[in-house]
């Protein structure tokens, strides 16, 4: 039981909301052209970083002429970018309009929304539609409808499950719309097109930048105008509470850390303080450094990075699992020659640091949010110091959960020793430091392939 928990928990990914680019193609067949209503909506972080090429006089603010000027580029990137054919032939799309506003996002950032209208040669027949794809994670959503032309097939809806862009059904935020392409049979003739079909009852749910409540919090402290010596102690505070609380969802180092101490129930507990040190070092690292990227405006999708470091980990995991395995076989054949195995604490030392590497590899998003909010608004010191904060409860947390696993495994240990006496007191070791391994190799082929 404890290896499958363990698994879940290694494996569970973080939400990536601040870092989406997500897109939304709505197809109107008319008699003599396709219509495509093409929206993008881009969290937090793409739109700092695309907000130096909107506002061009660089006085902080987008004006709404700005704003319509830079839409002309995303919206000819996507035009042209389409791959359209009628009955074979291939027609090029053209943009008929393009505007941008800067909705309000967390952190005191704005975020952006693309509105184009393109569209294309088109007539009675059979249409194939190919959306250009970016390399950015999001949702990806594709509606068909007709205008006094009748769709006598369609393999995506006519309703749009998002609203547009605008709200999302809760149960998909997990698991996020994929559709890149469409097929239609359209016919001439038909009712006019009046207006946009209903979505199933209304808006569900807003899109959540950062999936939570705490989250949400979290990143609203440094938005906060009103900025006083007692409100920076509070927000401190705030700030370690968040940190430890996210630290106890699944999907982070902790469950690493619990698969060491259980695998070594014996060991010192300045190693699981050493863990959680390291974790939180690594995490606080990747978070500056991030962050940094972004509000120096470099041509970088940071969610592009977030495979990589999981895969990364991934390796890390494998590796501190091998230190480890090497270790336990090393004791046990050492065990049934009588002899000694302090030498083997090298195999230890170097499976803590690996292990801390890999619980801290992958920053939150979240946190990246917040320095980037700190900077955009002259506070860059102050999402620092929110960061740290954050970093700080996120140690609390590892390490009050490692040292509990500690406790906890040695007591599980004794109870099935002293039921099973016949199993090799140096097998638990090998055993649990081989699931370590397991980990790892599927945590690197689960970020590589998504």
């Amino acid at each position: 039981m404890i290896t499958f928990a363990l698994a879940a928990g290694l494996l569970a990914a973080h939400p990536l909301g601040n870092f989406t680019v997500n897109h939304y193609d709505g197809l109107v067949a008319t008699p003599h052209e396709l219509r495509i209503d093409h929206v993008e909506d881009l969290a937090e972080i793409p739109a700092a970083q695309a907000i130096p090429d909107v506002d061009t006089d660089r006085d902080g603010r987008p004006s709404a002429a700005e704003l319509d000027a830079w839409a002309d580029g995303p919206c000819r990137r996507a035009a042209s970018s389409m791959r359209i054919t009628v009955d074979g032939r291939a027609v090029t799309a053209s943009v008929e309009s393009a505007k941008a506003t800067a909705p309000a996002g967390q952190a005191g950032l704005p975020t952006l929304r693309v509105e184009c209208r393109i569209t294309a040669p088109a007539e009675p027949g059979t249409i194939s539609f190919q959306a250009g794809t970016t390399g950015r994670i999001g949702w990806r959503e594709i509606t068909a409808q007709g205008d006094r032309m009748t769709l006598n097939a369609s393999d995506v809806p006519a309703a749009s499950r998002s609203w547009r862009l605008t709200a999302y059904p809760e149960g998909m935020l997990s698991s996020p719309l994929d559709q890149r392409s469409a097929t239609l049979t359209v016919r001439a003739g038909g009712p006019p097109l009046t207006a946009a079909p209903a979505s199933g009852g209304g808006p569900e749910r807003l899109l959540p930048r950062g999936t939570d409540g705490l989250t949400q919090r979290f990143t609203s402290l440094v938005a906060r105008h009103d900025l006083t010596p007692g409100f920076a102690v509070l927000a401190f505070l705030i700030a370690m509470t968040l940190g430890a609380l996210h630290a106890l969802a699944p999907g982070h180092g902790k469950t690493i850390m619990a698969a060491h101490a259980v695998g070594e129930g014996r060991r010192r507990t300045r190693d699981v303080l050493a863990l959680g040190l390291t974790v939180t070092l690594t995490h606080t690292a990747g978070v500056l450094a991030l962050g940094l990227l972004v509000t120096t405006g470099a041509l970088l999708a940071p969610d592009a990075l977030f495979p990589w470091l999981g895969a990364a980990g991934g390796v890390l995991v494998s590796a501190a699992g091998v230190l480890l395995l090497r270790r336990a076989l090393r004791n046990r054949h050492h065990h049934a020659h009588g002899h000694g195995h302090g030498h083997t604490s090298g195999g230890r030392r170097g499976g803590v640091v690996l292990m801390g590497l890999a619980g801290g590899m992958v920053p939150s998003p979240s946190a990246v949010v917040v320095l980037v909010g700190g900077a955009a608004i002259g506070r860059a010191w102050f999402g620092v110091v929110l960061v740290l904060a954050y970093g700080l409860g996120l140690a609390a947390a590892l390490v009050t959960v490692a040292l509990l696993v500690v406790g906890s495994g040695r007591v599980v240990a004794r109870r099935i020793l002293a039921r099973r006496p016949r199993i090799p007191s140096g097998m638990m070791p090998i055993g649990t430091s081989a699931t370590v391994v397991a980990l790892g190799v599927g945590l690197t082929l689960r970020s590589l392939v998504l």
